[in-house]
């Protein structure tokens, strides 16, 4: 196997930053956290001083990419909302009304077929040991798939509703 190849791979799970600059690290640091952390935590893992951390997080607190919360230690966690926000305008940017309402239905479509098939309105109505031990790894699969058709048909709704808000006020 050539160098090129194991450079064109995945990162390694001891470095996964490595390569980017302090900016992208922190960046990178603060979206892989599952919990808020202190800005020492986070320069840890992305491999800088703490000030540098701190100056970073205080520029993505700033554009609300980042939670500041106060306190001793301040902590910073990954602002999910903007995420959302970002991802609902990708959606609304790249597609049209007609494709969204389309992606709208089939995801409608297949949620509804989730809630028949397991006679539940939701996948956390869902009791896993019910069903037979080999069928459970099956049965997961299909609630996490059922899971994320309900947020992404959520994520598309919004998309559809903001290019019809914005076709709407240009027609005026």
């Amino acid at each position: 196997m050539t160098d090129d190849r194991l450079r064109d791979g995945p990162p390694s799970f001891e470095r996964p930053f490595e390569g980017e600059d302090t900016k992208q690290r922190v960046y990178g640091a603060v979206l892989h956290a599952r919990d808020p952390m202190t800005a020492a935590e986070i320069a840890e893992r992305a491999n800088c001083s703490t000030e540098s951390a701190r100056t970073h997080l205080s520029f993505y607190a700033g554009l609300g990419i980042v939670i500041r919360h106060e306190g001793r230690p301040v902590r910073y966690e990954r602002n999910d909302d903007y995420f959302e926000w970002r991802r609902v305008n990708e959606l609304a940017r790249e597609n049209t009304i007609d494709e969204l309402q389309t992606r709208v239905s089939e995801l409608t479509d297949q949620i509804e077929a989730y809630r028949d098939e397991y006679g539940a309105d939701s996948p956390a109505e869902v009791d896993v040991l019910e069903f037979d031990a080999e069928q459970i790894d099956d049965v997961y699969v299909e609630l996490g798939d059922w899971a994320t058709a309900i947020e992404e048909r959520g994520l598309h709704e919004r998309a559809r509703r903001k290019v019809a808000g914005s076709t709407a006020s240009s027609h005026s």
